[in-house]
């Protein structure tokens, strides 16, 4: 009997299961997104029905819910998927550079193309997850701040929904922020979503390009990277509930 022996992994930190895990996670962003932006499209309708969507978040499931209660189970459920996505993440790629050889400062080259001469061929989408990710999570920590705490407020406080986000989107590095982020959102859901659909065994083409998961991907994508932008560049640019 030989004297070394594999280490066992444990399947919760096998890479299917945190793949499996990321696909989860994100798919249930996606879905928090669709609502998401779903909401914020009231506000083209008018100042008042987003107000209304916005007390209506506080109050459903009442009186077996206590207020606000159905939005903090989304929140905590959201919280959750967010943090498991981002460790996820963070696990696989130390451990896919890991593999890679990119340790103790000598890199290791998988293979050489046009695209990428570093070694490692990737899709732009794929290059900019990480700092892609980054970016979203510094906004997201703004945004928090900025339309639910209103700690921050560049055109004054308020208490009113809509009057938060008309004060905010007059100024232009607040849309600017916004949508650098929301473009970054919008290549990490064609990235993510075809990643996720292929982990989940949905994605059987020999090729992205020829994948129905990719055109998917890529309309996912941007039905919500543009319908987030569109209230704010409206209330910029065309003065929306002004």
């Amino acid at each position: 009997m030989s004297t070394t022996q594999l280490k066992r992994v444990p399947a919760s930190r096998s890479t299917v299961a945190k793949k499996y895990a990321m696909a989860v996670s994100g798919l249930i962003m996606v879905g928090y997104l669709v609502l998401h932006m779903y909401g914020n499209l009231k506000a083209l309708q008018s100042p008042e029905a987003f107000n209304d969507y916005a007390h209506h978040l506080r109050t459903i499931g009442e009186p077996i819910l206590p207020h606000t209660g159905l939005l903090w189970i989304v929140r905590v459920v959201l919280l959750a998927a967010v943090l498991i996505h981002a460790y996820c993440a963070i696990s696989l790629w130390r451990r896919n550079k890991k593999a890679a050889g990119f340790t103790g400062g000598l890199g290791a080259k998988r293979y050489h193309s046009k695209q990428n001469r570093t070694g490692i061929q990737r899709s732009y989408a794929s290059f900019t997850m990480r700092w892609g990710g980054v970016t979203i999570a510094l906004f997201i920590v703004f945004h928090i701040l900025n339309l639910t705490t209103n700690d921050i407020h560049p055109g004054g406080a308020s208490d009113e929904p809509y009057e938060k986000l008309h004060n905010s989107f007059q100024y232009f590095w607040v849309l600017l922020s916004y949508t650098v982020a929301m473009i970054a959102v919008g290549f990490h859901l064609w990235h993510g979503f075809w990643s996720a659909l292929q982990t989940l065994g949905q994605n059987r083409s020999s090729t992205r390009i020829e994948s129905n998961a990719n055109t998917a991907a890529i309309v996912i994508a941007a039905v919500i990277t543009i319908g987030f932008l569109v209230p704010p560049f409206s209330i910029y640019f065309f003065g929306l509930g002004g």
